[in-house]
């Protein structure tokens, strides 16, 4: 069974992590397969907690789109190089396909065959050119050894039709010749003398003692088919090997990792209906129809700590949601089928997995409980933000109690580790738990981090706002900073230059300057956001 990815919001917090570790073991405990997932770097708030509680940081997701091998293409179908013409066009039919890759002994890639071009082979008929095997020309001739010298077997077709004078007079056999030939002594002495390459002897006729001693002494390849003579030369064509027709020795390929969308435009670009899929050793694993791209089997979610969009993973579109737990207002993720929505007006997301914990009668175990105990300090900031529920206070007390830790004393080294920015760029500081919300036809951006070294910040004051002034000029409208300082319990705020206006309003100062503090501002969910919100659908 496939793995469930378990993952939160990109430029993930401890909220985000400490969700999807916890909820993916607790799924686990209850028979399924799941696997936590971060969309990004983590912080250093979440690398503390992971640490703190010795739990391994869950590995990066870089998106859930839908890749070729995750497509029902029809697998196994080519042809070796050696397969005679008559196997691949019997592979075509039994695989209704109008192409086929042609390998190596390696499974190696070399060329492609298309129908059109082994139709044409059939129409010109007879070829004068034979390089196949016996084994091949006896399958395809449905044909009995006589006697073998070669396994392969190359030369040019001759039809022992004309008068035997004829053939003395005009026809120079030598050993480069496939001769097809019926009861005509004569002429196969003729031929034997020649020492030609081989005979197909044709009405299921028999040599005489004499002639089979002399083609044993010649060393001469004998077959007997029981076709007659017009109908072996009309079908010795089709025991050729069928690289031997291939047109195009160096096809359009595509591998097994290339994405869905990739392929769509590709094969509108090209315009072919087939194409080889190759794994990264160019091995080949059979043929992708444009046809086939609507058959696709999607990768399995859940999502935590978030419901929207343009947070989630890039591909999201492509995946099979099964699963929402959240703590925020409802964005505009749909979904397809009816799905576990379960979302509370609790500050935290861990909170709401902390109940089903319970519900479900799992046992925690410690460091699961350091994680969820550990999340829930982070988005209510120890209980002051007023996001915070009496649900949190109660399930953070249980936690801590598991944990085995002192709230206030835990909480307080959490905080003070995760918040310095000591050797960060402000791009760094900036991306660490930045989040985008479109409001009308204006993108919002607000970034939030929790540090008491606000002076660190104030000394670089204009490079931060011309780095939100640059980040406004993409598809931004509005572009903040609030920097929350726990224990003076507010936040500096910085925007930038063109959102003067905005933010005054949404927070009330007339005259607001970049890095003002604004006393007991401390959620992004319940304050920041909102505010923000409220003033632009006015101005819409």
């Amino acid at each position: 069974m496939e793995s469930v990815f378990v993952f939160g919001h990109k430029n993930p917090d401890t909220d985000s992590v400490c969700a999807s570790i916890s909820l993916s073991y607790l799924k686990n405990q209850m028979g399924e397969n799941t696997t936590p997932r971060v969309l990004g770097h983590i912080n250093k708030e979440s690398k503390f907690v992971l640490d703190y509680f010795q739990v391994k940081e869950p590995e990066y997701l870089n998106n859930v789109k839908v890749q070729l091998r995750n497509i029902e293409f029809n697998k196994n179908i080519f042809a070796k190089e050696t397969d005679s013409v008559k196997d691949a066009m019997n592979s075509m039919h039994e695989k209704k396909a109008t192409a086929l890759p042609i390998v190596d002994d390696a499974n190696l890639l070399t060329g492609f065959v298309t129908l059109k071009e082994i139709a044409s082979l059939l129409v010109s008929g007879v070829k004068a050119k034979l390089d196949t095997s016996y084994d091949n020309l006896l399958n395809v001739l449905d044909a009995k050894e006589i006697l073998r010298f070669d396994n392969e077997i190359t030369g040019n077709v001759l039809i022992g039709s004309y008068q035997s004078q004829t053939i003395f007079d005009q026809v120079e056999l030598n050993s480069e010749h496939i001769l097809i030939v019926g009861d005509r002594y004569k002429v196969l002495n003729y031929a034997l003398d020649k020492k030609v390459k081989l005979i197909v002897l044709t009405g299921n006729h028999n040599l005489t003692e004499d002639l089979l001693e002399k083609a044993k002494a010649n060393h001469v390849n004998i077959m007997v088919t029981t076709m007659d003579t017009f109908n072996a030369g009309n079908t010795i064509s089709l025991s050729n090997y069928v690289k031997t027709i291939v047109v195009n020795n160096s096809p359009v390929t595509v591998n097994e990792t290339d994405y869905r969308t990739e392929f769509i435009e590709l094969a509108n670009k090209i315009g072919h209906t087939n194409y080889p899929l190759v794994n990264k050793k160019n091995e080949c694993l059979g043929l992708i129809k444009v046809t086939d791209v609507e058959k696709y089997e999607k990768q399995k979610v859940i999502l935590v700590d978030h419901n929207n969009l343009e947070q989630s993973v890039a591909g999201i579109e492509e995946a099979q949601i099964e699963e929402i737990i959240d703590h925020h207002n409802l964005g505009a993720i749909g979904t397809s089928i009816p799905i576990n929505f379960r979302s509370m007006p609790v500050g935290c997301t861990c909170t709401i997995i902390y109940k089903m914990f319970e519900e479900y009668k799992i046992e925690i175990p410690k460091n699961i409980a350091g994680l969820m105990l550990s999340a829930i300090l982070s988005d209510t900031l120890i209980f002051k933000s007023p996001t915070t529920t009496e649900i949190d206070r109660q399930a953070a007390t249980a936690l801590a109690q598991i944990a085995e830790v002192e709230i206030d004393s835990y909480g307080r080294q959490m905080l003070t580790e995760a918040s310095s920015i000591k050797g960060m760029s402000i791009e760094d500081v900036f991306f660490q738990d930045f989040k985008s919300y479109k409001v009308g036809n204006t993108t919002l951006g607000i970034s939030q981090i929790i540090t008491m070294d606000f002076a660190s910040i104030k000394e670089n004051m204009n490079d931060y706002v011309a780095k939100l002034d640059e980040i406004a000029k993409g598809e931004y409208g509005i572009v903040t900073l609030f920097i929350t300082d726990v224990i003076s319990n507010g936040s500096y705020v910085l925007f930038n230059t063109s959102a003067k206006d905005v933010v005054a309003d949404s927070f009330n100062i007339p005259d607001i300057q970049e890095g003002t503090f604004i006393p007991d501002l401390v959620s992004r969910k319940k304050q920041m956001l909102p505010n923000l919100m409220d003033t632009l659908e006015k101005r819409a």
